[in-house]
């Protein structure tokens, strides 16, 4: 729960299930998260070892994530979370 225990990290994690995404594109996709909260929590799954984060060198700055090996080690347990809420909602 220390490495995924937090309102962000599932969310973005569960957005990577599908492939690597470049930085404003999987911002978008969490609505609510601040530019600096994104920041953060993006480098706390980097150093956690459960994300990769790859620049590319050009102008302007093209930077990239995608999981790990670690990080799609979660996929039974972010689609699992992913079903239970849509369950969730439907029921409530």
């Amino acid at each position: 729960m220390n490495l995924i225990g937090t309102k962000w990290k599932p969310l973005i994690l569960f957005h990577l299930l599908e492939g690597a995404l470049r930085s404003g594109i999987l911002q978008k996709k969490i609505k609510g998260i601040s530019n600096k909260m994104f920041t953060q929590t993006v480098r706390d799954l980097e150093k956690d070892g459960l994300i990769y984060r790859k620049v590319y060198p050009v102008v302007p700055p093209k930077v990239e994530y995608k999981l790990s090996d670690r990080g799609k080690s979660l996929e039974k347990i972010l689609r699992s979370l992913d079903k239970w809420g849509l369950e969730d909602i439907s029921t409530n």
